[in-house]
C-alpha cells in the first residue's frame, strides 16, 4: 500500500502530465485561430470579463461593431456578416478560455504542493518558472494582438514569434520536469561540458527554425513561392536585390523569410545526420531509440512543411505541420535528456 508521501508525488506527476496536456491543446487551438485568421476578432484584453460568450443579439452586435473598427475587417472582411463573424470568434474565444484555464489549473495546485512539503523543491522551482512564465505570455498574447488593431490587418510577425517561442518553452520545462520525476532524477537543463555543445547547438537550431517559422506565418510568405525545392525557377528567390549587407537581415521580407525558412530546415537535416554518425561511432547505444524517433518526425516535419507549401496552405496540412514541430522539440529534448548524465 502506498504511503501518503507517495500518493502526493504521484499526483503531483499527474498534475504534471495534465498541464502539458493543455498546454499542447492550446498550442494546437492557437495555431488554427492564426491559420483562419481569428486573432483579432475580440478587440478588447477582458482581462476579467468575457468569460462567457456574447449570450444575445445586442451583445454580439457590440463585438461585431467593435472588430468593424479595425484594418482587417475594412480592408479584408468588410463583407463579413454576423455569423461569419461569429466563426472566427469563437476560435479566439476557445483559445483566451483555455488560456484561463491553463492559468488556473497550474496556479492552484501548485499552491496546494507548495503548502504540503512533500514535493522536491528543484521540482517545484521550475513549475514556479513556468508559472511566471504562463503569466507573461498571457501579457505577451495581448502585446501581440494589439500589434493588428491599428495599423495593420494582421498581428506582428515579432511578436507571434515571441509568443510561440514562450509556448516552445514552457511545454519544454514541463517535459523535462516529467522526465525528471519519471526517472526520479534531477538533471539540470544547461551543464558547463563541452560534450552537451553538440546537442544544444541542434536545439538552438531547432529554435531558430521555430522564429522563422513563426515569421513565414504571420507574414503569410507561404502565400509566395508556393514550389519545391526551387522558389519559382531560382533558389534563392528573385524578388529580392541584395544592395548591401543588412538586406540580409530584412525580417520583413516575405521571400527572403521563406528562404531562411527552407534552408534553416535543410541544415538542420545535415545536422541530425551527423549527430546519427556521432551516436553510432560512439557506439552510445542509449541514444539510438531516442535519435530514431528524432529523425522520424524531423523528415516527416520536412515532410508535411513541402506539402503544405505545394498544397497552397492547405489548413489540414499547416496546422499538421505545427503540431510536429512540437513533437520535433520535445523527440530533441528527449535525445539529449538520455545523453547527459
Amino acid at each position: 500500500m502506498k504511503t501518503f508521501d507517495e500518493k502526493i508525488n504521484m499526483l503531483f506527476y499527474y498534475w504534471l502530465q495534465l498541464s502539458f496536456i493543455l498546454v499542447f491543446g492550446i498550442v494546437v487551438v492557437g495555431g488554427l485561430t492564426r491559420l483562419t485568421n481569428s486573432g483579432l476578432s475580440i478587440t478588447e484584453w477582458e482581462l476579467f470579463t468575457g468569460i462567457l460568450p456574447p449570450l444575445n443579439n445586442d451583445s454580439w452586435n457590440n463585438y461585431f461593431a467593435l472588430y468593424k473598427n479595425i484594418p482587417q475587417y475594412n480592408l479584408i472582411n468588410n463583407n463579413m456578416t454576423l455569423d461569419q463573424f461569429k466563426i472566427i470568434f469563437y476560435w479566439e474565444y476557445a483559445h483566451r478560455i483555455l488560456a484561463r484555464f491553463i492559468g488556473l489549473f497550474f496556479l492552484l495546485p501548485l499552491i496546494y504542493f507548495y503548502f504540503i512539503k512533500k514535493i522536491n523543491k528543484k521540482y517545484l522551482f521550475i513549475c514556479y518558472l513556468i508559472l511566471t512564465l504562463i503569466g507573461i505570455q498571457g501579457t505577451v498574447g495581448w502585446y501581440m494582438v494589439k500589434s493588428g488593431l491599428v495599423n495593420n490587418v494582421t498581428v506582428s510577425h515579432f511578436r507571434l514569434s515571441l509568443h510561440l517561442s514562450l509556448a516552445f518553452l514552457i511545454i519544454s520545462l514541463i517535459f523535462w520536469n516529467l522526465l525528471n520525476i519519471r526517472k526520479k532524477l534531477f538533471k539540470p537543463f544547461l551543464l558547463n561540458n563541452k560534450n552537451n555543445y553538440i546537442f544544444l547547438i541542434l536545439i538552438l537550431l531547432i529554435f531558430f527554425q521555430i522564429v522563422f517559422g513563426a515569421f513565414v506565418s504571420g507574414l503569410d510568405a507561404g502565400l509566395i513561392y508556393q514550389t519545391w525545392p526551387m522558389m519559382d525557377q531560382t533558389y534563392f528567390p528573385n524578388d529580392i536585390e541584395i544592395k548591401k549587407f543588412t538586406n540580409f537581415f530584412d525580417f520583413n521580407s516575405h521571400g527572403l523569410v521563406q528562404f531562411y525558412h527552407r534552408n534553416i530546415a535543410y541544415l538542420i537535416l545535415c545536422y541530425i545526420f551527423f549527430i546519427g554518425f556521432f551516436i553510432y561511432k560512439n557506439k552510445i547505444n542509449r541514444l539510438v531509440k531516442p535519435f530514431n524517433i528524432v529523425s522520424f518526425f524531423l523528415l516527416f516535419q520536412i515532410l508535411l512543411g513541402i506539402l503544405t507549401l505545394i498544397s497552397g496552405l492547405n489548413i489540414y496540412l499547416a496546422s499538421a505541420h505545427q503540431i510536429f514541430s512540437f513533437l520535433l522539440v520535445l523527440s530533441v529534448i528527449n535525445l539529449y535528456y538520455n545523453y547527459i548524465n
